[in-house]
């Protein structure tokens, strides 16, 4: 993959995913929001989610998000030092292919399902 597109492809990643940690922050806020004006004992609540399942649901996805925003910030440095585009572990290239769909990407296909992972 070009540099240019790699790039590209990063920094729009990295705008998309600060828009759903900005999302994600209001949806918390309205969830807490909702918490505190509520008198529902949430814990014994026979309707289904409880407000504090969806509070822990939000905060994991936020979690997840922080870290893809890490990764792809990993990457640009990468990317500035010469080095994106070949596997952390083996040192082989990376393939277009799995660059396209994972522009993050740090370890090859046969590296990540050799660590069970596919980062």
């Amino acid at each position: 993959m070009d540099e240019r597109d790699a790039q590209a492809r990063l920094l729009t990643e990295r705008v998309a995913a600060e828009e759903q940690l900005t999302a994600m922050g209001a949806d918390l806020d309205a969830v807490a929001a909702a918490a505190a004006g509520s008198n529902v004992d949430d814990e014994h609540d026979p309707e289904g989610s409880t407000i504090a399942f969806e509070r822990e649901q939000l905060a994991g996805l936020r979690v997840r998000v922080q870290d893809r925003l890490r990764d792809i910030d990993a990457a640009l440095e990468r990317l500035r030092h010469g080095h994106y585009g070949r596997c952390e572990k083996c040192g082989n290239p990376i393939g277009d292919a799995r660059l396209e769909a994972l522009p993050a990407a740090r370890l090859c296909v046969t590296c990540a399902d050799r660590a069970g992972r596919r980062t």
